[in-house]
């Protein structure tokens, strides 16, 4: 049985402003799960406060993954327990070779599994390097790329093929996705989905995929569609509810007084 990652009637604010207001989701491992919503609705802050952004302030009900409360754990041990997040607008570390990171990433997750397993080893350098290319041919990025610093003048499609990049690296059991089509053209998004698809099928992840439009939709087809306006989810569907957006928008969604 996989793991499962529950949202119960989730509050939260920030600087003493409420963003969420009782929102509710269950995403199962294997599962494709889409976010979309007007400005403002809550879908970044949703991503954030899941990975347990300290800026953000949860004010009522509960994260779970396989029953067990993330809401004590800081961000880095919500990773430890499987939790990715993409992010919208990557940070810069300078000095830190992405190969690097994700080498001292890699050693860390797989220490863990050894730990239940202790027949397991490390790979080596050369075979770890070895799976780096690979996925990087994936991506169409070539071997400089793992040299430069972690995002560090990178463009914003090159910054989200690192991002996908480190989850394909690090096999979490769930991946939260915060807006990754945002900043890339067309054969970038393209590269980028078969690269997030090769993440849901070798490692059967959860995904959850928060944007605006539906053309990353196109490429990577949800079982789920949620609406979420006013920090909760009003609307649930399939792949069909995306398309209906694209050519309907949001206005029936909204409340008297909320402008899209």
């Amino acid at each position: 049985m996989g793991s499962v990652l529950e949202i119960k009637n989730l509050h939260a604010s920030i600087e003493g402003k409420g963003i969420l207001n009782g929102l509710d989701l269950t995403i199962k491992q294997g599962e494709i799960h889409a976010i979309m919503g007007p400005n403002g609705s809550g879908k970044s802050t949703l991503a954030n406060v899941i990975m347990g952004h300290p800026k953000y302030k949860v004010t009522g009900g509960d994260i779970l993954l396989n029953r067990e409360s993330m809401l004590p754990m800081p961000a880095n041990e919500r990773a430890k327990h499987g939790l990715f997040m993409a992010f919208q607008h990557p940070v810069e570390v300078s000095g830190v070779p992405l190969s690097s990171f994700l080498r001292t990433a890699y050693k860390t997750v797989k220490k863990q599994a050894e730990e239940k397993d202790r027949q397991k080893e490390l790979e080596s350098v050369a075979d770890f390097r070895k799976m780096l290319k690979e996925m990087m041919n994936m991506l169409r990025v070539d071997d400089s790329f793992s040299k430069r610093y972690l995002n560090e003048g990178l463009s914003g499609g090159e910054k989200k093929k690192s991002e996908v990049l480190q989850a394909l690296v690090l096999q979490p059991a769930f991946v939260i996705l915060d807006e990754t089509d945002s900043g890339t053209d067309v054969d970038a998004m393209k590269t980028i989905s078969q690269g997030i698809t090769s993440i849901h099928e070798q490692n059967e992840s959860g995904i959850l995929m928060i944007t605006h439009y539906n053309r990353m939709l196109k490429n990577i087809r949800p079982q789920f569609v949620h609406i979420l306006v006013g920090g909760k989810i009003v609307k649930t569907g399939g792949h069909s509810l995306a398309d209906y957006v694209e050519s309907a928008g949001y206005s029936e969604f909204l409340e008297d007084g909320q402008h899209a």
